[in-house]
């Protein structure tokens, strides 16, 4: 396991599913962690107390991500309390699967913001700190839909491209001040969400991955992990895929 000892990390949308993941396991690792959420105050409460219960410091924050002010001053709380921030994870995302002919602009937009607006509103509230310290590391999470494009979700799939895009963009920016931006791409992941499909979806889905099974949450929060370690030092402006060469 890479460690994350003595760093400071947040990450957005940090209470269920992979985001959820990646604050439990860094915290694993070592790090302090803060996370943020949209709604519930008691998945956010479950989320604190066991990252405590490994020894670890917890904040969280309730804030939308479409939201620039705010992560301003999620940013600026982060600090003010830790002294400082190391690592960024923009997890926060949604889906509003529906053919273009259906899609209204009501689900474009929503889409778009939460997913790619938010990752540059986090991205640009830790840019001045990361840069007086020179050190970071920024981890977007992206999706093999933004490589490989999937039917249904057009604004899904532009916002994960429009994530790697700008993580190689801001990479480009800032690498001469040590701070390192890269993306990474999920393949088929289970999640409460996909617990619900049917036996024959899962055999279709299974069929279409070379690992021919779904990954589990803990293998992107590995890869976080490793992003946000000085393992990963070297590395910048890079998309890993997490995917059981789904993309391949």
């Amino acid at each position: 396991m890479f460690t994350l000892e003595g760093k400071k990390a947040l990450i957005t949308g940090g209470t269920r599913g992979i985001g959820r993941a990646i604050v439990i396991q860094m915290a694993k690792a070592g790090a302090d962690v803060a996370f943020t959420f949209a709604r519930s105050k008691e998945a956010a409460d479950e989320v604190t107390a066991e990252v405590e219960a490994l020894g670890r410091k917890a904040l969280a924050f309730q804030a939308d991500a479409v939201d620039a002010a705010r992560a301003e001053e999620v940013i600026g709380e982060i600090t003010d309390t830790w002294g400082g921030l190391d690592i960024l994870v923009n997890n926060a995302g949604i889906t509003k699967d529906t053919l273009i002919m259906r899609m209204s602009e009501q689900q474009w937009d929503d889409v778009i913001n939460t997913n790619l607006k938010s990752v540059f509103n986090y991205s640009k509230a830790c840019v001045r700190p990361f840069m007086k310290k020179r050190a970071g590391s920024i981890i977007n999470i992206s999706s093999v839909v933004g490589l490989s494009g999937n039917a249904g979700q057009t604004n899904y799939a532009a916002s994960k491209a429009g994530i790697i895009g700008f993580s190689k963009s801001l990479a480009k920016e800032l690498a001469s001040r040590n701070i390192r931006v890269n993306s990474i791409a999920p393949g088929y992941i289970t999640t409460e969400m996909t617990g619900k499909l049917s036996d024959k979806v899962m055999e279709s889905i299974n069929a279409s991955i070379p690992m021919a099974r779904p990954g589990e949450v803990e293998d992107i929060a590995a890869g976080v992990i490793f992003l946000g370690s000085d393992a990963s030092r070297y590395i910048t402006g890079e998309t890993l895929r997490i995917d059981g060469g789904m993309a391949m």
